[in-house]
């Protein structure tokens, strides 16, 4: 199992645009079959990042084939018009 973690920082003044990413984001789980599971949300603290994704995948090909699918990229497309900074880490999850 891979874990796919995600965090932006925002440009000021895109609130909307934002919310519209984000809830896009969410209605992806449930749409594209490969990903398994995802926890989307805001900072609630100062500083550091705005917001992050937590999923998870069988593999890194289905991790792959869920950034390339249409549907991921349409709200990535959206994501990259309105952040200022992104960083991610792939981690596989081992069974206890």
């Amino acid at each position: 199992m891979i874990r796919h973690i995600v965090m932006w920082k925002f440009r000021p003044d895109t609130e909307a645009e934002q919310a519209l990413f984000l809830d896009g984001l969410r209605s992806l789980q449930g749409v594209i079959p490969q990903l398994l599971r995802s926890e989307v949300s805001m900072n609630v603290g100062k500083g550091n990042y705005d917001a992050v994704l937590v999923s998870e995948f069988e593999s890194l090909e289905a991790l792959e084939a869920y950034k390339n699918d249409p549907r991921h990229q349409a709200v990535s497309a959206l994501c990259k018009s309105i952040r200022e900074q992104r960083a991610a880490v792939d981690s596989e999850i081992f069974s206890k």
